[in-house]
C-alpha cells in the first residue's frame, strides 16, 4: 500500500500534464533495469500515465510490462532490449535491435503486481479482441479503489462492446469510492449499489472503517443505505437462486418418475432398476458424442439434440426386452419382481464398470448451453439448467399427448383403472404392459441425456435418484401424470432449500419424514387414478 502514496505526486504531475502527455519510454526502461525500487517507480509511472497516453504508447507499455512479467527484458549492453519471437527488438522503440547480453530483472513480490496492473491497464486500451480487454478488465476489478477513475473513464469511452463498456463503468466506480472529493464518493455509492451484488456489498460494507464515516453524516447514510439496499437484493436474488435450482432438479425428478409412475400404476411392478436407466441414457449419450467427435466433428456441437431419439429408443428397447424376458413372469408375485429388478440393477451397474469403467465421463459442453445470464444481484440463468428445465417441459408435454391422444395411452389408461375389463372388451393387456414399460424406461434415459451437462456420469448415479423417484410417485399418486409434476415440484423444491443447511442426507430423510407425515392423512397422494383397482 506505501506506493499508492509514493505516487500521488507523480498522478498529480502526469494530470496536469493533460492529455496530450506522453511516456518518457527511456526513463520508464531504464527504471525497469534499476533494480526493485526502480521497477517500482517504472510500473507506478506506467499505471498512472496510461489514461493519458496514445494508443501507441499505450500498446508500448503493454509491451513492456509483458516483456517485465515474461522475463524477456534484457538489461545488459548499450540499451534495454526485449526478446521476441521475430528477434530482439529495443525497449525503448520496439525497433529491432541488438540483443541484451545481461539477464532479465527479478520482479519482487511488491512489484509483480504492479506490472500486472500496468499490463492489464495498457490491455484495456489496446487489446485487439474483446475477450483480451475482458480479460485485462478482470485483473483491474481487483484492484479498482487504487487505480485512478480516468484509467476507466477514457477506456469507457472508447470501448465499443456495450457489455464491457458497462463493466468498465463499474470498475470506475468503485475507483470512485477513494476519490477526495466526498460528493463523488456518495454519487458512486449510490451507483454502485443500483446493482447489486456481493462484490458491490463487500467494497461498500469495506467504507465503514473509513474515518469519514464517523465524521460525514452524508456518507454514513451512504453508506447504510447501499448496504442495506444490497442486502434486500441478494436476499431476493438467493431467493430466485434456490427456486430456480430446485426447478432444474425437480425438472430431472419429473422424467425420472414419470416412467415410474406409469410403470408402478399400470403394472403394480416396483421396478428398482429405474435410476439404472437413467444412467444408461447419460451413457447412450456419451456414446452418440464420441461417434459424432468420430464421424461429423464439425456437427458434435449438436450430439445432444441427435442423442435424443437415439437415447429414448435404446433405453425403450432394453425395457422391453426386460418386461418380456423377466418382468412379465413375475406379475402376481410382487416381492420376487422387487428383487428381480434389484438384480437387474445390479447386473447392469457392474456390466457398465466392466465395459467403460468407473472414472466420470467427460462430455462436450455445446455452445448454446454453455454459461448464462445475469438477471439480477447473484441470480443467474445457466444454460445448461435451463435446458433441462424446457427439456423436462417438453418431454412432459409429449408424455401427456401419448397417453392422453393416441390409441397407446387410451390403451394404458384403461388397463391401469381396470385390467380385467380392459381384456375383456379386446385389449392386449400383455402388450400394453410391454409398451407402457418401454415408455417408462425411455422417460428415464432422457433424464439421463438431461442430466449430463449439469451431473457427474458414473455407474453409480442412477442410485441416487431411485429414493427419491419413488417418493415422488408415492406423493403424487400411483399412476398420475399430474402428481408426477406436482411432487417433483415440491420434492426437489424441499431438497434444494434444506440441502444448504443441513446436507444432502438430512435433507432426505426430512423429505422422507414429510411424505409419511403427509401420506397418514391423505394414503393416496396427491391424486388418485379413478377406479384404478387396490
Amino acid at each position: 500500500m506505501q506506493w499508492r502514496g509514493a505516487v500521488a505526486g507523480l498522478f498529480a504531475l502526469l494530470a496536469a500534464c493533460g492529455p496530450a502527455a506522453a511516456f518518457d519510454r527511456a526513463a520508464i526502461a531504464g527504471w525497469s533495469c534499476a533494480g526493485a525500487s526502480g521497477m517500482t517507480e517504472a510500473a507506478n509511472a506506467l499505471i498512472f500515465g496510461v489514461a493519458s497516453a496514445s494508443k501507441e504508447d499505450a500498446a508500448w507499455a503493454a509491451a513492456l510490462a509483458g516483456a517485465a512479467l515474461d522475463r524477456t527484458l534484457k538489461c545488459g549492453g548499450a540499451a534495454p532490449a526485449i526478446e521476441t519471437p521475430q528477434g530482439p527488438v529495443d525497449a525503448v522503440t520496439l525497433q529491432p535491435g541488438a540483443a541484451g547480453d545481461g539477464s532479465a530483472p527479478l520482479l519482487s513480490l511488491k512489484n509483480r503486481p504492479l506490472f500486472e496492473t500496468a499490463r492489464a491497464a495498457a490491455t484495456l486500451f489496446v487489446g485487439a479482441t474483446p475477450g483480451e480487454r475482458s480479460a485485462a478488465l478482470g485483473a483491474l476489478e481487483r484492484r479498482a479503489a487504487s487505480l485512478p477513475t480516468d484509467i476507466f473513464e477514457r477506456a469507457a469511452d472508447a470501448e465499443t462492446d456495450a457489455g464491457l463498456k458497462e463493466r468498465i463503468l463499474g470498475a470506475g466506480q468503485a475507483a470512485l469510492l477513494n476519490s477526495p472529493d466526498m460528493t463523488k464518493r456518495v454519487a458512486a455509492i449510490e451507483r454502485i449499489a443500483a446493482t447489486p451484488d456481493r462484490r458491490a456489498l463487500t467494497r461498500i460494507a469495506a467504507l465503514k472503517a473509513d474515518p469519514a464515516y464517523g465524521k460525514d453524516p452524508a456518507f454514513k447514510a451512504a453508506v447504510d443505505a447501499g448496504v442495506g439496499s444490497i442486502e434486500r437484493w441478494l436476499a431476493v436474488s438467493n431467493a430466485l437462486n434456490a427456486l430456480y435450482n430446485g426447478l432444474s432438479f425437480a425438472s430431472i425428478l419429473f422424467m425420472a418418475s414419470a416412467g415410474l409412475a406409469i410403470i408402478f400404476g399400470l403394472m403394480g411392478v416396483i421396478n428398482l432398476a429405474q435410476g439404472e436407466f437413467i444412467m444408461l441414457g447419460a451413457y447412450v449419450t456419451y456414446a452418440v458424442q464420441e461417434a459424432m467427435r468420430a464421424i461429423a466433428p464439425g456437427a458434435l456441437d449438436w450430439y445432444l439434440i441427435v442423442a435424443i431419439p437415439v437415447v429414448f429408443a435404446v433405453t425403450a428397447g432394453i425395457g422391453v426386452a426386460l418386461e418380456a424376458t423377466l418382468v412379465r413372469r413375475l406379475y402376481t408375485r410382487p416381492l420376487m419382481t422387487l428383487l428381480a429388478t434389484w438384480a437387474v440393477s445390479l447386473l447392469i451397474v457392474n456390466l457398465v464398470r466392466v465395459a467403460v469403467g468407473t472414472q466420470n465421463l467427460q462430455f462436450v459442453t455445446p455452445s448454446y448451453i454453455t454459461g448464462g445470464r445475469l438477471v439480477m444481484g447473484d441470480f443467474i440463468v445457466t444454460w445448461n439448467r435451463l435446458f433441462a428445465i424446457v427439456f423436462a417441459a417438453v418431454t412432459l408435454g409429449l408424455t401427456w399427448f401419448v397417453l392422453k391422444r393416441t390409441p397407446l395411452g387410451l390403451n394404458i389408461r384403461a388397463v391401469t383403472q381396470n385390467r380385467a375389463m380392459a381384456g375383456c372388451v379386446g385389449i392386449a393387456t400383455r402388450r400394453v404392459d410391454m409398451m407402457a414399460f418401454g415408455l417408462g424406461s425411455g422417460l428415464a434415459g432422457l433424464a439421463g441425456l438431461a442430466l449430463c451437462p449439469i451431473y457427474s456420469v458414473n455407474p453409480q448415479m442412477g442410485s441416487n435418484f431411485i429414493v427419491d423417484s419413488f417418493m415422488v410417485v408415492v406423493l403424487g399418486g400411483v399412476g398420475t401424470l399430474a402428481g408426477a409434476v406436482i411432487a417433483s415440484l415440491g420434492v426437489g423444491q424441499i431438497n434444494v432449500l434444506i440441502e444448504p443447511l443441513y446436507g444432502a442426507v438430512a435433507a432426505k430423510v426430512i423429505v422422507l419424514l414429510m411424505i409419511i407425515v403427509f401420506l397418514q392423512f391423505r394414503p393416496e397422494g396427491l391424486y388418485a387414478v379413478k377406479g384404478r383397482r387396490k
